[in-house]
């Protein structure tokens, strides 16, 4: 059994409409979800589950919509090479909410900008909610993701973070040429 705590109005987004997201995660992973709607604790009970690495993508996958996810990309961990990680802000900007909402600020950028940036120059997914900062994709573009992500939090300037981000992109197509 795994447990996972989710913010009770992610609960609703968990079981979807006529609970097809949490059926749809129970089938895919031979798992069953035990959902609290009152305090947002989920039990991953996998006495039914064959394959240990599926119990463990579950309570990813819980986690992730839990952190601002959609289902669709939530799912995408089904995937063998797909991964989820999750910072949190709070190591970074200490326990101070205002320093926690500059922060975050950093990484969302101006509508948007650098969050959309990290998104289409690595190809993970991004997801700011809370105190926290979720990341899902593969493993080599999820450490770029998360390398330029922990230098905007430890404050380093955006132009910085753009730059670091187009030189590891140019270095993946390149690999990916010699290929």
């Amino acid at each position: 059994m795994k447990y996972v705590k989710i913010p009770m109005e992610r609960v609703g987004v968990l079981v979807g409409k006529n609970g097809e997201i949490k059926k749809k995660i129970e089938d895919e992973t031979g798992t069953t979800l035990l959902i609290d709607s009152k305090t947002g604790d989920v039990t991953v009970d996998d006495s039914k589950a064959s394959d240990p690495i599926l119990i463990l993508k579950c309570a990813d996958m819980v986690k992730a919509i839990g952190r601002g996810f959609s289902p669709k990309k939530a799912l995408r961990l089904l995937d063998d090479d797909i991964y989820f990680t999750l910072l949190d802000i709070r190591d970074y900007a200490g326990k101070n909410q205002k320093h926690v909402r500059r922060v975050r600020s950093r990484i969302i950028g101006t509508k948007g900008k650098t969050r959309i940036l990290i998104e289409e120059l690595t190809g993970v997914n991004v997801s700011i909610y809370g105190n926290t900062v979720g990341v899902i994709g593969e493993s080599l573009e999820m450490g770029i993701a998360v390398t330029a992500i922990e230098m905007l939090l430890s404050g380093s300037e955006h132009s910085a973070v753009y730059s670091f981000l187009e030189k590891k992109k140019r270095d993946m197509k390149l690999a990916e040429i010699r290929l």
